[in-house]
């Protein structure tokens, strides 16, 4: 018997041990939010699905629901500007926190109206101020993830097409060995162009296209009933981790 009892101590005082140590473990992914608001992207028919699904991304992850990575600091801003290399403003963490998905919508609306259009898309400008802002918070080291909001064209045309290789991540290659950047709201050509020809060394690109994104409002992802609570949404958490916050692997792109 008393062999039993020192068996359960040392199991309860293991167990009371895990629980501190998660329970201090603190944030470490910085996550940065970029909202193409172009004509293009803006004047597109899956705009308004872009803001609503990220207001439901934000209030998820802040909250930590279904096993997603609540940030140690976010950054929201929107992606180019009224000329080339114009940075613009960095929405912190705490603009969102402690507020519900249809208060974050409100913000996001408020921050991005349709009325006022970038007539640029620059995501160098975008990269470059991630970096910068990265280095002035001594965020370097830190889990990167960048999630882009956007048709995911770049302005810059070379012999009158696209030119995806004017894309310029290396802002991003030093900051840490674990940077992400996600685009979101491709087509199938276009995402296929990022994923080819975007040069890179240890940075991670992926892209979902905007047919799949629209998906996360399926009755059968996203449960309409408001009955429940909002963290018994288990099946869009999941759907979030397969198709957005994907563990990518890097492939380096010359």
């Amino acid at each position: 018997m008393k062999q039993i009892k020192n068996i359960l101590a040392v199991l309860l005082s293991s167990a009371l041990l895990t629980a501190c140590t998660s329970g201090d473990k603190k944030p470490r992914l910085s996550l940065f939010i970029g909202v193409d608001i172009s004509g293009s992207f803006v004047q597109g028919k899956h705009f308004d699905d872009s803001i609503e699904f990220l207001a439901t991304y934000i209030y998820s992850h802040l909250n930590g629901y279904g096993g997603l990575e609540v940030p140690r600091v976010m950054f929201v801003g929107s992606i180019g500007g009224a000329k080339a290399d114009e940075p613009k403003t960095f929405f912190p963490i705490q603009t969102f926190q402690n507020k519900s998905i249809e208060e974050i919508k409100e913000k996001l609306v408020e921050i991005f109206p349709k009325n006022k259009l970038n007539p640029f898309t620059d995501y160098n400008a975008f990269f470059q101020q991630v970096a910068l802002t990265v280095k002035k918070r001594n965020l370097v080291l830190r889990p990167i993830s960048v999630v882009m909001l956007s048709d995911g064209i770049p302005d810059v045309k070379k012999d009158g097409k696209t030119d995806f290789r004017s894309l310029d991540l290396k802002p991003l290659e030093t900051l840490s060995r674990n940077v992400t950047v996600r685009v979101l709201y491709t087509n199938a050509v276009v995402g296929q162009n990022w994923q080819t020809k975007v040069k890179r060394k240890r940075v991670k690109v992926w892209t979902q296209d905007d047919e799949v994104m629209v998906t996360w409002k399926d009755p059968k992802i996203f449960l309409p009933d408001s009955s429940f609570a909002f963290a018994e949404q288990e099946k869009f958490f999941a759907w979030v981790q397969d198709n957005v916050d994907f563990g990518v692997r890097a492939t380096r792109v010359d």
